[in-house]
């Protein structure tokens, strides 16, 4: 199938078992949080239903599709042009069994989607709260990077309403946050067992 770029976009190959990427270098381009999460993730059990939210580009769902045995996964996305941007990287990669992408806002998950449904949920959330950090005259950057369409409680709140009882949930996020992260865990019944701690400098 021939994929045709638009304009600033480029295709950039992940040296894994021939897996590319279409980017925008408008937008959001991804890094090593999304190859970090996906190695973490890897060892999810096979024929795992998985879900992505916020999933961009599609990076994750490509990744996991390689490193893991799972059989569907599914990404949300709530920016139309990210959305569309995914949908061709999904094609790029004859991924269309296996990887479905919606066009949806986190926040109405629960009107789309059947509670404890996932084996897996997984997320490369916005990291930086509102008028925080850099901030990006970029609207489709801005929320990438910032919680402005959802924050750390609601990603929370939609794992644990799509997570099946003993289901996994994956996500990367900043060390400054971490307390935050475990109190909305906590309140929201996921028990955290595992951290990783990244140091970008040996």
């Amino acid at each position: 199938m021939e994929i045709l770029l638009n304009e600033n976009e480029r295709i950039d190959d992940l040296e894994l078992n021939n897996l590319k990427i279409i980017q925008n270098k408008n937008y959001f381009c991804f890094g090593m949080d999304s190859v970090i999460l996906s190695d973490f993730a890897k060892n999810i059990k096979n024929n795992s239903n998985v879900i992505d939210l916020g999933t961009g580009t599609g990076i994750l769902g490509i990744l996991l599709s390689a490193k893991t045995n799972l059989k569907q996964i599914t990404g949300i996305e709530i920016q139309k042009e990210i959305f569309e941007l995914a949908k061709k990287n999904i094609q790029l990669n004859n991924l269309e069994n296996k990887f479905n992408i919606i066009n949806e806002d986190i926040n109405n998950l629960k009107k789309i989607l059947k509670n404890n449904s996932y084996d897996v949920v997984i997320t490369n959330p916005p990291y930086k709260k509102i008028n925080s950090g850099k901030i990006s005259e970029n609207e489709v950057n801005l929320i990438s990077r910032h919680e402005i369409k959802c924050n750390l409680e609601n990603i929370i709140e939609q794992a644990a309403f799509l997570l099946k009882d003993k289901g996994d949930f994956y996500m990367v996020h900043r060390p400054e946050r971490l307390p935050e992260i475990i109190m909305n865990l906590k309140k929201y019944k996921i028990e955290p067992k595992i951290i990783k701690f990244v140091y970008p400098k040996k």
